[in-house]
């Protein structure tokens, strides 16, 4: 064990280095320069869309559903993935950012969101424009399927690449992980076992994931919004009750983006560097655009149009890190909890707990335990739909039935070792992701500029780079 841990540091330390972070961002500006700013610009076009599109038995552009693809809703497609990208990574995540970055992450945090909105963007229009009908007459569609229709056969093992990592990387980062966290935070906060919070979230998650996309869907436009709104509004309370600080708050996020802070109490200190390297890496953690994870829930939305999904797609990276982590970023700096050396979601627990004693941490332990719950109902469906890419359609009872048993195991053990390998198995997803992204970037360009144009160009139909 100790070999193999030591192997997958080394990997994990390439994968998740500068190069990958500088990647990532790199091919996020390329898209975000290439659309002019388009996902900025178009920002109260994608939220009108998402809410015409919450009506299964209406198009995206509100009119009546008529012959279009796909299975479930636009909103309900955005809901999907938020699910599973609403998680740890906005309670702890944002937490640790500041621990090890100071109060400057918070803005490469937002930097870092704003070209992601770009990245999410391409890979819904992708995901939809390359989609394919499985023998179940289901959508299936995302990174390994845009790479085998898009980019051609001889590209066919890159797809295949993604697809293998993508499974693996499911039963860590997106099950085994998640349940731990919600058993450590209902242990400490209300003394519940490791064992009985793992079989509970076993049935609970089971009988949704068995049910396939459709009743996941169904579960994530419910529960998805109700918790959003609730832990923002908790965090409101906060800061309503903390408004004297708030000022202050924001002059240390956009002070020391670009200035080292000096120790303070337990707060080691941190170099611009360091701002910039942890507001990054827990910006992708929190919001995984570049990943390749989300487009594979946008692949089954009732839509025809790429591009209309692209724009309620990137609503994800805005909801998810503009909105959300900045609250749990205001609720940490206007406490003074943050430098006292906590770090991870109990640090957030305590800011929340400074404002609302007594009920602050049980706010973060409930909340940690939904946001972790609906994480692993989507990965589930994106792990299933690599699995079937590898292994076909008989396979997709296997994977859940597998993925739901591994739920409780994830609940009692020690994850040290299945953190470490889940974290490096996740930027391997990036690499192929971002590589057809680039490639593919021109199909993007062309599909946003006619549609804006007024000449929608139909999955099925040709463009000169498909003929290519």
């Amino acid at each position: 064990m100790e070999t193999l841990t030591s192997i997958f540091g080394s990997i994990n330390g390439v994968v998740w280095g500068p190069l990958m972070l500088i990647l990532l961002l790199g091919v996020g500006l390329y898209l975000q320069i290439g659309l002019k700013l388009l996902p900025i610009r178009k920002l109260g076009m994608g939220f009108r869309l998402l809410w015409q599109g919450r009506d299964p038995k209406k198009t995206p552009d509100g009119k009546p559903k008529g012959d279009d693809d796909g299975e479930i809703s636009p909103f309900n497609a955005l809901m999907t993935a938020l699910s599973a990208t609403i998680g740890t990574g906005n309670i702890a995540g944002v937490a640790t950012a500041i621990a090890l970055g100071g109060p400057g992450a918070v803005f490469w945090m937002w930097i870092t969101a704003l070209v992601g909105m770009a990245t999410k963007f391409a890979e819904a229009v992708l995901a939809v424009r390359y989609r394919e009908t499985d023998s179940m007459g289901f959508h299936v569609g995302g990174p390994m399927f845009y790479i085998k229709n898009g980019l051609g056969k001889k590209w066919l093992w890159l797809g295949g690449a993604f697809a293998f990592f993508g499974a693996v990387a499911a039963f860590g980062i997106g099950n085994t992980v998640q349940s731990n966290s919600v058993a450590d935070a209902l242990d400490s906060t209300f003394g519940i076992p490791h064992g009985l919070t793992g079989v509970v979230i076993m049935v609970l998650a089971g009988a949704v994931i068995l049910g396939g996309i459709k009743r996941i869907a169904k579960v994530a436009g419910k529960l998805v919004p109700i918790m959003g709104i609730l832990y923002v509004i908790a965090g409101l309370l906060v800061l309503i009750i903390n408004a004297a600080q708030v000022g202050e708050a924001f002059r240390l996020i956009f002070y020391y983006a670009f200035n080292p802070i000096a120790a303070a109490g337990g707060f080691a200190g941190a170099a611009v560097m360091a701002a910039i390297r942890f507001g990054v890496a827990r910006g992708i953690f929190s919001n995984e655009a570049g990943l390749g994870s989300a487009p594979i829930a946008h692949a089954a939305a009732r839509t025809k149009n790429p591009v209309r999904q692209g724009l309620i797609a990137m609503l994800g990276t805005f909801i998810d890190t503009i909105v959300i982590c900045t609250i749990t970023a205001l609720v940490i700096l206007t406490s003074t909890v943050w430098v006292e050396g906590e770090a991870g979601a109990s640090l957030t627990a305590l800011s929340f707990d400074a404002a609302l004693p007594g009920f602050g941490n049980q706010i973060v332990s409930v909340a940690l335990a939904v946001f972790a719950f609906t994480t692993i109902l989507g990965w589930s469906f994106y792990g299933e739909k690599c699995f079937q890419f590898l292994f076909g359609t008989r396979s997709i009872m296997l994977y859940r039935v597998l993925f739901v048993l591994a739920i409780p195991l994830g609940a009692m053990a020690n994850l040290g070792f299945i953190w470490l390998m889940a974290d490096t198995f996740n930027a391997l997803m990036a690499i192929p992701n971002l590589i057809a992204l680039a490639l593919l970037s021109p199909v993007v360009f062309r599909l946003t500029r006619d549609y804006f144009d007024g000449k929608d160009i139909l999955p099925g139909e040709e463009l000169d780079h498909d003929k290519g």
